[in-house]
């Protein structure tokens, strides 16, 4: 009997084919529907969003309300116990948030266990277009980042259709 078929081993005929398909297929583009013209930069934002999948540090990213006369707002609020205000940077970059922690590795030191590293990170988030960042607070080891939602303008526009006889 082959060792296919008792399920150990690398699999042989059809299966073995299929199996080298799938290794070797190359990316569909989300955006190929031929109804969905200009979206280019749209299909490169998703692609640095999936490059950037570290987790650390974690993150929340909440709705935050109507308020009195505030518009709703998101808040990212991101858990970087031990930094100060001092090591950390929040810049908008080409369309992206990108928030970085740096520490220094205090030589000074003399551990004799360390669990708690001195790390640095870059976490960036891809903002739609018009969003803009309100303000940014560390507070308690978490970083809390507000931005404004754009509000949509529904734009409505007529093309004259010439007559080419």
């Amino acid at each position: 009997m082959e060792a296919s078929a008792s399920g150990q081993g690398a699999p042989k005929g059809p299966l073995k084919v299929a199996r080298q398909g799938f290794e070797t297929m190359s990316r569909v583009p989300s955006l190929s529907s031929p109804f969905l013209l200009g979206f280019d930069e749209i299909e490169r934002a998703l692609d640095r969003v999936a490059k950037a999948a570290d987790g650390y540090p974690p993150y929340n990213i909440e709705r935050i309300a109507r308020q009195n006369d505030e518009p709703e707002r998101l808040r990212i609020t991101l858990a970087v116990a031990g930094f100060t205000r001092d090591q950390l940077d929040v810049t908008v970059e080409e369309g992206q948030l990108v928030i970085r922690g740096r520490q220094q590795d205090h030589k000074e030191h003399h551990y004799l266990y360390r669990g708690i590293a001195a790390r640095q990170f870059q976490r960036t988030f891809v903002l739609a277009e018009g969003m803009e960042v309100l303000s940014a607070d560390l507070k308690n080891g978490l970083l809390l980042i507000d931005l404004v939602r754009p509000e949509p303008q529904r734009v409505v526009k007529t093309v004259n259709i010439t007559n080419r006889d």
